[in-house]
């Protein structure tokens, strides 16, 4: 027979077991945004540089 008790502590498992994975979660979703950040931070930097070493001047005479 399965007791008030028993029900009690399986929920209670249960609801560590959530937590934990929340906390993971949390964790990996910050690393994620930490890594997408710095490479469009990283895009934007030698994209700029790039950007300012290729110039072309045109020069345009009226006669």
């Amino acid at each position: 027979m399965v007791t008030r008790a028993d029900i009690e502590a399986k929920a209670k498992e249960i609801e560590g077991a959530l937590k934990e994975t929340q906390q993971a979660v949390k964790n990996s979703a910050v690393w994620v945004a930490v890594g997408v950040a710095a490479i469009v931070v990283f895009a934007f930097v030698f994209g700029r540089r790039k950007g300012k070493q290729g110039k072309a001047v045109v020069e345009i005479y009226r006669t």
